[in-house]
């Protein structure tokens, strides 16, 4: 089939794909976070609408969009903004409101798996790490005179999904049985709150920091 990269192409993204699932990022944060405090069905929703963000932004190189973003220091800016803005509004949600799941806080309003879901696509549309994977090392995969590019472009980007998943889904059912466990202990699950908090920060920080390369 004309859409389906080499034998060669096919095992050097699936190392690449690997390596970035595997590597702690908002997305991963997200969907774990929202699993110790929600439950599995939430954490899912949230890495669902990160994975649909990975197709989304295989659509944007596709057509072209990606690289119009790339080449403009000033959206670029505008993204970073908003997307540090949005991890520092998810940080405060953990230090003001706390976890679901606290024996001490049952009156906290329970998310629904659709915002569960629109938060992990928000998220994964604003993280320069994937917007800068997908915008300057999925086009490598391919020749621009290739007459199949775009099939296999999508091909790609399906593929990463679907790499993604088993990498990521044993994250939520780990977070789910921590949850059980950490049910007893109120002051832990505090700190742990404190702990997303702050790392929500962190990648704001570095979101805030990176470079257009």
């Amino acid at each position: 089939m004309s859409f389906i990269p080499d034998t060669t192409t096919l095992i050097q993204f699936a190392i690449a794909t690997v390596i970035l699932a595997i590597t702690p990022g908002p997305d991963m944060t997200l969907f774990v976070s929202r699993t110790l405090s929600q439950g599995r069905a939430t954490g899912f929703a949230s890495m669902a609408g990160a994975l649909c963000g990975t197709l989304i932004h295989t659509t944007l190189v596709v057509v072209g969009v990606s690289a119009l973003i790339v080449a403009s220091p000033m959206a670029f800016f505008v993204l970073k903004l908003f997307g540090a803005g949005y991890l520092v509004f998810l940080a405060w949600q953990a230090i003001a409101k706390g976890s679901a799941f606290s024996p001490e806080k049952k009156s906290g309003p329970q998310i629904s798996l659709f915002r569960s879901w629109a938060a992990g696509l928000g998220v994964n549309l604003l993280n320069p790490k994937i917007i800068l994977f997908f915008m300057t090392f999925l086009p490598q995969f391919v020749s621009a005179h290739d007459p199949n590019a775009p099939g296999k472009l999508f091909f790609l980007g399906a593929m990463f999904v679907v790499l993604s998943i088993p990498v990521t889904a044993p994250m939520v059912f780990a977070a789910e049985r921590f949850s059980t466990a950490m049910k007893a202990s109120p002051r832990v699950t505090r700190v742990v709150d404190y702990l997303f908090a702050g790392v929500f920060s962190a990648f704001a920080l570095k979101i805030l920091t990176a470079q257009a390369k």
